[in-house]
């Protein structure tokens, strides 16, 4: 018998608690994540702000003029956190496949996206950086219909082994791995 698709899930309503601004936590099964806190902070993709919150060994969410979204909302909730250092709570990232279920937990609610894609970001290129940051993860300037998720991490044992040791001002490497999903179910947790 074939599985019967799960309807779209209605975008988180608009009248709740800024969901960009609260805390919540971030599940992902298929690689052993559980509980990982995801902080929100005012900012960009691996700027300053979010490079510390990852150096505590959590989760990284930014919004503002160049931000995301919050879990649930229609466009796309970023969420970046380490995979070398800081105890790595994102090391398996790459082995993510698609279809796999990412679970975000914010308040009394639980968030299901299914990964659709990987993308790779490149921290040289506006180009690329405009890309990961858009409403739509990979098509700046595309208006979003949906609720989606970029989960994105370095690409620090990838590029050493090209050879590749260009480093930013925080220590990133150039390349990030980015993780993108789909919401396609949400309940009360």
């Amino acid at each position: 018998m074939a599985a019967t698709p799960a309807p779209s899930p209605t975008p988180a309503p608009a009248d709740r608690t800024d969901p960009r601004t609260a805390t919540a936590t971030l599940d992902i099964p298929a690689i052993g994540v559980g509980g990982l806190r995801v902080v929100p902070y005012k900012g960009t993709p691996d700027d300053r702000p979010g490079t510390r919150v990852q150096d505590r060994g959590e989760a990284a969410s930014p919004y503002g003029e160049r931000g995301g979204v919050g879990p649930g909302e229609k466009g796309n909730y970023l969420v970046t956190a380490h995979r070398i250092v800081a105890g790595g709570p994102l090391r398996e990232l790459p082995s993510l496949d698609t279809g796999d279920s990412v679970f975000v937990t914010e308040g009394g609610t639980v968030y299901e996206y299914r990964i659709t894609g990987t993308r790779t970001t490149s921290f040289r290129s506006e180009h690329s950086l405009a890309a990961q940051r858009a409403e739509v993860p990979g098509a700046p300037g595309e208006k979003p219909t949906k609720a989606m998720i970029t989960v994105s991490t370095c690409a620090t044992p990838e590029d050493d082994a090209a050879g590749n040791h260009w480093r930013d001002g925080n220590d990133n490497p150039e390349h990030r791995i980015d993780k993108i999903g789909v919401l396609v179910a949400s309940k009360p947790s």
